[in-house]
């Protein structure tokens, strides 16, 4: 297999996306669609890939020298003159010693690489034949390139549809462009291609016709897969299938993805993991086993330890979690949280740049931003770590086995030592000793009595409100 080699066309200007990204670098389930187009060429053996690019190309450039690295070539098409001429523009870079080259188009995502192994089987099963190529079936043709077929049934031509005739236009086996050639065969007949068609341009499917004296190997595809994306209703459609796929896969390796999750293709499942109605995962994200990730739940770029729970609507982000800890419901982890095992972060808690340690607690209304939480320290509701003096952030230091009362603000740069306690609505502004207690209070005064007679003038400056506005 190492002697294929694979041309992927992707200079269009992708004018029905109404966008100023190149058509080819919209996302679908976390990727953009000539990522999945490529990886189907190297999944069916392309050593190499040669991307063809046009419009935009400086950004389509950028991603694939940073994701394939020298896998992939690039290949400059500056003028838009036909598919003949794209693929033209792509020889020089061809190897010398590929035998065969897969030709595809950069907006096929959801081409699978099962396919092109077996185009590949059927034009070895073919001796000789310059090209193999895949058609499909459909109901309505509009668009597509018809097969047309000799009395032998072998293909003896492509028709554009611009250019068919009435009864060819009637044909329903279309030409969804995925193709083998013989290098070799490719390297005589593109510079040979004549533009003399409804368009002026230079056809890649004239190959065809020039190919079929000789025989040419076809095999018929699935046209759900062989789809191109022209609009973001078709980008919505192809992503739709792909998130479907993804959740097949993670299914099959033993986890349970309820029906409505969404898992983008980069994100990595352990066994038995649990992605509940909702959820969505994201970017790089990894999930241990027997993690779940519960209702409405976003997780993106993030770790998620072997059976940590994240309850319903909590969202992270570049976060890590460790095993067995639990979050939410309603949680917000940003960059840089580190959640050690069994650590707890419960609802309306807001973490940022924050190490909790093995077993630390935060179960209620809480932002920790820019601290460090030792073993076993429990945070109280209400509890805010005020981090930034408007000008630089400062960081929060516990130790293990601390208690932070309700209602506490810790002004850091602050430590509080281990086993220390900060009483209830205390305002932290000096280090606490370990075993001390920091207790920071105005003195409570009770007058006996007083209520009922506090709730008489409250009431007649009411009435008095009252009768004021009615006069």
């Amino acid at each position: 297999m190492s002697e294929w080699t694979a041309i992927i066309l992707a200079a269009g200007q992708g004018k029905r996306m109404k966008s100023a990204l190149p058509k080819v670098l919209h996302p679908l389930a976390g990727l953009p669609m000539i990522h999945y187009v490529v990886e189907a060429a190297m999944g069916a053996g392309a050593r190499e890939v040669v991307v063809v690019v046009g419009h935009g190309r400086e950004p389509v450039v950028s991603y694939l020298e940073a994701t394939f690295g020298g896998r992939v070539r690039v290949a400059i098409q500056e003028e838009q003159l036909g598919t003949g001429h794209a693929a033209r523009c792509a020889l020089p870079q061809l190897p010398p010693e590929a035998r065969g080259t897969f030709l595809l188009y950069g907006d096929t995502p959801l081409l699978e690489a099962s396919l092109l192994r077996r185009l590949a089987q059927a034009w070895e099963a073919r001796p000789g034949a310059p090209l193999a190529m895949v058609t499909c079936l459909l109901d309505d043709a509009t668009g597509y390139g018809r097969v047309l077929r000799g009395e032998s049934g072998d293909v003896k031509a492509i028709r554009e549809q611009r250019d068919c005739s009435a009864e060819e236009a009637a044909v329903r086996e279309v030409n969804p462009g995925v193709y083998l050639f013989s290098t070799d065969f490719l390297r005589e007949a593109l510079p040979s291609l004549k533009a003399q068609n409804a368009q002026g341009e230079y056809y890649l499917t004239d190959t065809i016709e020039m190919a079929a004296p000789r025989g040419l190997a076809t095999v018929l595809g699935d046209a759900g897969q062989l789809r191109g994306i022209n609009d973001r209703a078709q980008l919505d459609e192809a992503e739709e299938e792909l998130y479907q796929r993804v959740a097949a896969r993670w299914r099959r390796e033993g986890s349970t993805i309820r029906r409505g999750a969404r898992i983008e293709a980069t994100v990595e499942l352990a066994e038995d993991c649990t992605v509940e109605h909702g959820a969505v995962l994201r970017g790089k994200t990894r999930l241990g086993a027997g993690a779940r990730i519960d209702v409405g739940s976003v997780v993106e770029d993030s770790e998620v330890g072997a059976g940590a729970v994240v309850k319903p609507y909590s969202v992270l982000v570049k976060a890590r979690v460790g095993a067995g800890a639990q979050i939410g419901p309603m949680a917000h982890l940003r960059p840089g949280s580190e959640i050690g095992e069994e650590a707890h972060v419960g609802n309306f808690v807001e973490t940022k740049n924050t190490v909790m340690h093995r077993g630390a607690k935060a179960n209620h209304l809480a932002y920790l931003g820019d601290g460090e939480i030792g073993e076993g320290s429990n945070i109280g509701a209400g509890t805010i770590f005020c981090n930034y003096d408007g000008f630089q952030k400062h960081r929060t230091r516990l130790g293990a086995r601390v208690f932070i009362g309700s209602d506490s603000q810790l002004v850091a740069p602050i430590t509080i030592g281990d086993g220390a306690y900060v009483a209830t609505g205390t305002t932290v502004t000096r280090d606490v000793p370990a075993d001390g207690l920091a207790i920071g209070r105005t003195p409570q005064q009770n007058k006996e009595g007083y209520a009922s007679r506090l709730r008489g003038r409250l009431q007649a400056q009411a009435q008095a409100a009252k009768g004021a506005k009615g006069g």
